[in-house]
């Protein structure tokens, strides 16, 4: 009889549906002694405080114009990479939509 192994679950700053870490694209803001820059966090494994978003440009849409990544990681839009939003709609591209 083999083991099941543990699957995380979170769920979007945006619609709140939850789904598989890994489904999800996760947001980080970095320590303060690393900038505290807020980037993509493409492994999953960077330190900081984490955010997750679906991976479909209706919810990156919605996060960008309701500033949801500012309230969920305590961030300033300074803080947040210029780049962010078209980071995440490019690996939004390659991902599944998550089932609603």
């Amino acid at each position: 009889m083999t083991k099941q192994r543990h699957i995380p679950i979170r769920s979007c700053v945006v619609c709140r549906q939850t789904s598989d870490k890994r489904a999800l694209l996760r947001v980080v803001r970095l320590p303060e002694k690393d900038g505290g820059q807020v980037v993509v966090d493409s492994t999953g494994k960077r330190s900081g405080r984490g955010a997750y978003i679906c991976p479909e440009a209706e919810c990156i849409d919605k996060a960008m114009k309701g500033k949801r990544f500012e309230r969920s990681l305590a961030a300033t839009s300074a803080q947040i990479a210029s780049t962010l939003y078209d980071e995440l709609k490019q690996l939004a591209v390659g991902r599944q939509p998550t089932p609603k």
